[in-house]
């Protein structure tokens, strides 16, 4: 099996001045998390009601929802291991949702759905949450490399992903980025593991002196690739999903 040797960093909540800093310096970087956040706060901001964050971590796009809606995040037990320490979370299983049918006003789950041995278990149950005519927002990755092994078991094509939300009214899935946004992406994991592999002082030497040549253009193509969608869609950074019940 193979051994993580750069995991992925936490995406934590924009709740203190500190936070707010890493959360949106994050972005000039991470093309993953950039594309995910503009895709949610496309929808959060016009949930009402009571919202279920599957796989919350911690809530990092609470912020977007009305302070009027209820909200409940939902992770499971060894998230803890992963960095993601959230007091307010709701223990459950991966699969089995607690809560009764018809709960739900809104649906958030990112980045989750890959960690998931029996997807059609939780996307059934989310279903079953749903109020008649929730809305909500599921990302899928495409191009991420092996993560938070052993817990990461699949990749979904468009296709799946139409036939995993056929139950629902509405299910329109769109990528994130294109094939230029995911080899920026590739580009800049690719110098800040080298660049935090100590245990190797050429790797990261190369990678310290390289780092204005090849890692800042990267950052800045990918940045104008994501804005003006250039490339090809058909192997994007990851698949988003909005799903009405």
């Amino acid at each position: 099996m193979s051994k993580e040797q750069f995991q992925p960093i936490a995406n934590t909540s924009p709740d203190t001045t500190l936070n707010k800093l890493k959360f949106f310096g994050r972005m000039l970087l991470d093309f993953q998390i950039l594309s995910i956040y503009q895709h949610v706060k496309k929808i959060a901001p016009k949930m009402q009601g009571s919202v279920l964050d599957v796989g919350c971590g911690d809530s990092p796009y609470k912020h977007l929802l009305s302070p009027a809606v209820a909200y409940k995040g939902i992770d499971v037990n060894i998230a803890d291991d992963f960095k993601y320490k959230n007091s307010n979370v709701i223990l459950f299983d991966g699969k089995h949702i607690p809560f009764e049918d018809n709960t739900f006003d809104g649906i958030i789950c990112t980045e989750v759905l890959e960690h998931c041995e029996d997807f059609k278990t939780l996307v059934s149950e989310i279903y079953r949450v749903c109020k008649k005519g929730a809305i909500g927002i599921i990302t899928i990755p495409w191009s991420a490399r092996y993560h938070y092994i052993p817990y990461d078991y699949y990749r979904y094509t468009p296709s799946t992903l139409k036939n995993m939300f056929s139950s629902f009214s509405e299910a329109e899935v769109l990528n994130r980025g294109t094939d230029i946004n995911a080899i920026c992406s590739k580009i800049v994991v690719l110098f800040f593991r080298n660049l935090t592999s100590f245990s190797n002082p050429l790797t990261f030497l190369l990678a310290f002196v390289f780092s204005p040549i090849v890692l800042l253009p990267a950052v800045l193509i990918g940045h104008i690739a994501l804005y003006f969608s250039i490339g090809s869609q058909d192997d994007p950074l990851g698949y988003t999903v909005y799903i009405k019940k």
